[in-house]
């Protein structure tokens, strides 16, 4: 039965009941990325495949022994991220020792180890087949392969009336090559390469033969590499690619804090969530840049970008600084209704592919975000606070006053003082807040809300983006500009708690519609306003206790939604479900207004759950029901895993309960009143930079207190911890 899933309301996700079960192995390198079934395999008419710049470049592969598929023992995607897949045989009759024999190879008798990854725009595979029986036994083995080039958005379910040509498969030695021309004139190839030569080829299988005596082992290696156009990848010898994938990894750890505790299991989570940054990350022209999700987001995302940034911002700013230059260089110059730009806007995402190419979906370069024009100042002031970067803050300067301006001339759009929202684009998205389903923001009576809409965290976005640039302006020394900046904050902060506050509910209203009518209901983005500093002491603490109330918290996870409230969903999207990434930025927030408790307890609720997931490897985003005993949460259907900001959540998650921040220019690393769960006894982050200077901390829980140990200080750089 094929069910539509909301994500984006124009191009929901269409998923059937089949795809839900099925347990994905997910790689990713750069511009492309792969879905595996847990065999390593991919299965024609399901969402897997291996995929290119927004293109499935192959849609089927499928590995059989005597044409029977093998059993599984088991799958894991490595730290490094490479898969590993362990398979043995069905019973088989095989080939005897004499022509036109045949023997009974018994259950259990070939183990298969296959090994898989992707490096710059090549996916290596190689399989090792070892005979455990007492018996010499010959087995054919053959590998069923084809190539769809379907667009990102036809394997979600969006429809087409018009497709490209197929063209002929290209028999060469040792190899064969699938191809698709596209309606925007690209051709697109796949080229797979076999090692040792099969013994016999078509355009959709190659087969081979494997002669093993007892104890003896076969390896075979095939190569599928993506070209469009003339591009052509280079392909490099199996180990070599995988010494240099592991390299890659390597370097990267070097470059960022590494964490250790007392907790195994809270290292898995933290080491899963490092592995599936690196994977997500992508080396742009402008630097490093986490793409948002496999495996429907496998792209640029503004607003996902900035957000994992900051989160792991602490931990390694290198991706901050990447995520800066690229939106800073895609900012919107013009006008284009089309496509919801407007001078100064930072951009929501970017798209490759065929249909967008096409104008088959506006998101080609679409801009319909309201909050990564703020958000960007923000990374912009929290990457000079990490970093003391001055020189590369005064080559962004002129990018943060655009996008001042775009908060001041088009954000408001009727003048009020507050930023709001409402299509340009009859294509584009309607709600264009991180909750961007039809059905997020609405009343309390459940109607839906008209536009233009403007959203409580995102004036809390605009507050804290004055104040940012506030201190990068005084940091560049225009202090008049400063002043004035604070000003507006200050303004700001006032219209807010008048025209948002909502006694009856104890939080702040999720926004006010276009007709200046608050939406008087309980939602998790009032928590982000306490991440922002917009709320007063006194009603911050109202927000805090309304969502750790029982109707809020699950116990696994602050819920999008009050369960208090009519459009009350655990299954939905955004009305019910739980988000790690939304849960961090609110424990944020927590911490910031001195709620310690609560945050540990969001922490604590969080790695509960983990535990409960495949890879330790938390999703996207999971259902909203609250927590049973001897139950783990409720999977969400079409959730991507790896996705960069939940990936990320676990650091900001440590850092609020750590009270951690970083004064680069002042040369300090300050702690305000650290606590850790009880999970843990001993945090360890080494390596934490400081300009020139680094240090190793330890923080040890005790009865009524979280001490802090200075291991190691290379440098000037002072430690403050605040009781």
């Amino acid at each position: 039965m094929k069910t539509e899933i909301e994500i984006q309301e124009s191009f929901p996700v269409v998923t059937t009941s089949s795809r839900l079960d099925e347990a994905h192995r997910i790689l990713k390198h750069g511009e492309s990325f792969a879905v595996f079934d847990r065999a390593g395999g991919i299965h024609p008419g399901s969402e897997q495949g291996l995929f290119h710049e927004g293109t499935r470049f192959l849609s089927r592969l499928e590995l059989t022994l005597e044409s029977q598929r093998p059993l599984v023992l088991g799958s894991t995607v490595r730290q490094d991220n490479a898969l590993i897949v362990e398979l043995t045989n069905p019973v088989l009759t095989a080939r005897g020792e004499k022509p036109g024999d045949r023997t009974v190879v018994p259950r259990d008798t070939i183990h298969l180890f296959a090994t898989c990854f992707l490096w710059k725009e090549v996916c290596y595979l190689r399989w090792r087949l070892h005979n455990f029986g007492p018996d010499p036994v010959e087995l054919r083995l053959e590998l069923l392969f084809g190539a769809d080039f379907a667009d990102i958005f036809e394997v979600r379910g969006t429809p087409r009336p018009e497709r490209g040509t197929l063209l002929d498969p290209e028999k060469e030695h040792a190899g064969v090559t699938l191809g698709y021309r596209g309606l925007d004139g690209a051709v697109r190839r796949t080229r797979l390469a076999f090692s040792p030569d099969p013994e016999e080829m078509t355009g959709a299988a190659a087969s081979f033969l494997a002669d093993l005596e007892p104890r003896g082992e076969a390896t075979w290696t095939v190569t599928v590499a993506f070209r469009t156009g003339d591009r052509e990848p280079p392909v490099l010898a199996f180990e070599e690619a995988l010494e240099r994938s592991g390299a890659q990894l390597q370097a990267r750890r070097l470059g960022s804090a590494g964490l250790r505790s007392s907790n195994e299991r809270f290292d898995d989570w933290a080491e899963r969530s490092f592995s599936d940054l690196h994977m997500m990350i992508t080396e742009t022209a402008r630097g490093p840049y986490p793409y948002a999700g496999i495996p429907w987001f496998s792209t640029v995302f503004g607003r996902d970008g900035i957000l994992t940034a900051l989160e792991m911002l602490w931990l390694d700013p290198a991706p901050a600084r990447g995520v800066l230059s690229y939106l800073a260089a895609t900012q919107a110059h013009r006008e284009d209704p089309e496509n919801d730009a407007e001078p100064g806007k930072i951009l929501h995402e970017a798209r490759l592919g065929e249909m967008a190419a096409l104008g088959e979906v506006p998101f080609g370069r679409y801009y319909g975000s309201v909050d990564a024009t703020p958000l960007f100042i923000i990374l912009a002031g929290a990457y000079l606070q990490r970093t003391a970067d001055r020189a590369f803050i005064e080559s962004l300067w002129p990018h943060v006053e655009r996008a001042l301006e775009w908060i001041d001339v088009y954000g408001d759009l009727d003048g009020d003082g507050f930023v709001e929202y409402k299509r340009r684009s009859p294509a584009g998205l309607v709600h264009q807040g991180w909750k961007d389903s039809k059905s997020s923001v609405f009343h309390a009576d459940g109607r839906l809300a008209e536009g233009p809409i403007a959203l409580c965290e995102v004036q809390g976005y605009v507050y804290a983006a004055y104040r940012a640039a506030a201190k990068l302006a005084v940091a560049l020394g225009l202090n008049e500009r400063a002043e004035r900046l604070e000003r507006q904050a200050r303004d700001l902060q006032q219209e807010f708690e008048q025209a948002f506050w909502v006694e009856e509910i104890g939080t702040y209203a999720l926004a006010l519609d276009g007709d200046k009518k608050p939406c008087a209901v309980r939602s998790s983005n009032a928590g982000h306003c306490l991440f922002a500093g917009i709320a007063s002491p006194a009603r911050a603490r109202q927000v805090a206790e309304t969502l750790m109330s029982d109707t809020s918290f699950s116990r696994w996870g602050i819920r999008t939604l009050d369960a208090r409230e009519v459009r009350y969903n655990p299954m939905s999207y955004h009305c019910g479900s739980v988000w790690p990434h939304d849960n961090a930025v609110i424990a944020q927030g927590l911490s910031r207004y001195g709620f310690k408790g609560m945050a540990v307890q969001v922490m604590s609720g969080l790695y509960d759950a983990v535990l409960h997931f495949d890879l330790q490897r938390m999703p996207e985003l999971f259902c909203g029901f609250h927590r049973r005993l001897h139950e783990g949460p409720t999977r969400y259907p079409v959730a991507c895993a790896p996705q960069a900001w939940l990936a990320a959540s676990v650091f900001l998650l440590l850092q609020a309960c750590l009270g951690l921040e970083i004064d680069a220019p002042g040369g300090r690393i300050v702690l305000q009143r650290p606590e850790l769960p009880d999970f843990v006894k001993t945090v360890r982050v080494r390596n934490l930079s400081v300009g020139e200077a680094s240090v190793d901390l330890v923080f040890e829980r005790y009865a009524l207190d979280v001490g802090t140990h200075l291991e190691r200080r290379d440098g000037e750089v002072e430690v403050v911890v605040l009781k």
